[in-house]
């Protein structure tokens, strides 16, 4: 199911070249449609990359039907090349922010 999405949003970002704007209200729509489209894939790609569904509400897959946090208990960062067209993605380190209460 995730390869019929990308399919979809490539020909939703092909589409997206040829929207047009009468005015400034129009253009801001389209312009905010295309960033639906970017946001949708960049999403996509984090769900490709991480082998594991994630907690209710975010994601499941299938073929990983489990919480991983040994491996996965991390963020996960993009950047897409304009000129490939390609994402590239990482893992980053969780680091809790806020410490744990001590029992005392």
């Amino acid at each position: 199911m995730l390869q019929v999405c990308e399919d979809k949003l490539e020909m939703l970002k092909e589409d997206s070249l040829k929207m047009r704007a009468k005015d400034l209200h129009e253009l801001l729509r389209a312009w905010e449609n295309y960033h639906r489209i970017i946001t949708a894939e960049a999403h996509m790609k984090h769900i490709q990359f991480r082998e594991e569904s994630r907690y209710p509400g975010f994601y499941y897959r299938m073929d990983y039907n489990f919480v991983d946090e040994k491996n996965w208990k991390c963020f996960v960062n993009s950047t897409y090349d304009r000129k490939s067209k390609k994402w590239s993605l990482k893992k980053v380190p969780h680091v809790d922010l806020v410490s744990k209460p001590t029992a005392s």
